[in-house]
């Protein structure tokens, strides 16, 4: 594998995910979240005779697939169904997502996802659409700020940060990281000023790509998509995702109490391979502190 692909992104869960996805080795899956690849690769050295499909938005990705035995699609997973009709797919033995932004995508400075460096506040990862970071920060009231700060990022003082960001564009645009920095360093509790950054950064990044309604649209399609004893495979990295995942294996549904049949059945169309999700391994986390928030769900359509 080139270097290039190694340091793209380095997959949480590897051997864990793809182990929960194949249970066919000549059967169809389906990658929502090609990356720079890792999954799919491992996934076509064990696939014999089976059928890939990999999607990702971002054009950086696109490129990683050249060369590969797979569908690349380039759009968004919400749109998982409409594609797959296309190719004249109806069903899937598999479906993987890895929800997690790439380390390639935090590490290229003009993207605009990491604090670590100087860059305008962008933050798409489908760079051809048109709501930017820097819009949000810059035209979104305080009350819409603050929604997306405390719903998105889980940030404590969503209110008051938010407000100050309005105060402080009145004066001048906050068009770039260091002066939204600028802005939050004076809420950011001692000490902890990376965290507190980092939850803010998240809040935008997810409104920007529209990422919770995304996966619900990506998540209720997986349940007519798998054929019998298909697997879903999630990696999630924040409690909005993992809470979602949890409601379709558990419940059937994303949100409500399970429904019933006339005689009081649940109704429940997947059945969790594992109690509890898998979380990496303390080996794991030492060669990728990224990885430490994430959690692995793995269920079979019945």
């Amino acid at each position: 594998m080139p270097t290039t692909m190694v340091m793209y992104h380095k997959s949480v869960l590897l051997d864990e995910s793809v182990d929960g996805l194949l249970w066919k080795a000549d059967g169809t899956y389906v990658d929502l979240t090609f990356g720079g690849g890792g999954h799919s690769r491992t996934i076509l050295e064990r696939l014999q005779g089976g059928r890939l499909f990999a999607f990702d938005q971002d054009q950086d990705a696109a490129e990683n697939a050249e060369g590969l035995d797979l569908t690349f699609i380039q759009a968004n997973f919400r749109h998982l169904k409409r594609y797959l009709k296309l190719y004249g797919v109806k069903q899937v033995d598999g479906i993987l997502a890895d929800l997690g932004v790439s380390s390639h995508q935090f590490d290229v400075p003009d993207r605009g996802f990491s604090t670590r460096f100087e860059a305008e506040l962008d933050m798409r990862m489908d760079q051809s659409s048109d709501l930017t970071a820097g819009e949000i920060v810059n035209t979104y009231s305080a009350q819409q700020l603050q929604k997306v700060l405390g719903m998105y990022g889980e940030v404590r003082n969503a209110r008051t940060l938010a407000q100050a960001i309005v105060a402080a564009r009145t004066n001048e645009s906050i068009d770039t990281v260091n002066a939204l920095k600028q802005v939050m360093s004076r809420f950011a509790p001692k000490g902890r000023e990376a965290k507190y950054y980092a939850q803010v950064f998240q809040a935008l990044r997810i409104e920007v790509n529209d990422e919770i309604a995304a996966l619900e649209d990506m998540l209720e399609q997986t349940v007519d998509l798998l054929a019998p004893g298909g697997r879903l495979v999630v990696l999630s990295y924040h409690s909005l995702e993992d809470r979602l995942v949890k409601n379709l294996i558990n419940k059937g549904k994303l949100y409500g109490e399970v429904d019933k049949d006339f005689y009081g059945n649940p109704q429940l169309p997947l059945r969790a391979v594992t109690k509890k999700p898998l979380t990496p391994s303390p080996e794991e986390l030492g060669e990728n502190s990224r990885a430490r928030s994430a959690k692995l769900r793995i269920a079979e359509k019945r």
